[in-house]
């Protein structure tokens, strides 16, 4: 059974940094990609991040030159290194995975396994 783990998220003032990980685990094949979404209250899921099996990324324009998406297959570990945090990047961070070699982030239907979430609240 696939399983992943969010971890990282907290409180922190809007300018700092915070970096959340995600742990995979129950996959038997590699080919899968993983992504970075967020939920605010009142707000619809949105795409963050994600990133190809060849570690090639794609960033929202909202987080793009801000945040900055990894991956350490060995270690079956999603990162996302969040820098000159906003207050409107307050939301619960989910990671998620897909079959697949090529992510996108403009839909979210493609991700099939789920974290349960970690939350970020920034404030000023």
């Amino acid at each position: 059974q696939v399983r992943l783990v969010e971890s990282g998220g907290g409180p922190v003032q809007s300018g700092g940094s915070l970096r959340l990980s995600c742990v995979v685990s129950g996959y038997t094949y590699n080919n899968y990609f993983m992504g970075w979404f967020r939920e605010a209250p009142g707000k619809k899921r949105e795409a963050v991040a994600c990133i190809d099996t060849d570690n090639t990324p794609t960033y929202a324009d909202s987080v793009k030159g801000r945040f900055a998406i990894s991956q350490e297959r060995a270690r079956n570990t999603l990162y996302l290194q969040m820098d000159s945090l906003k207050l409107e990047d307050t939301a619960t961070y989910y990671c998620a995975t897909g079959d697949g070699t090529r992510c996108t982030i403009h839909t979210l239907r493609i991700y099939n396994y789920w974290g349960q979430g970690t939350q970020v609240t920034v404030s000023s």
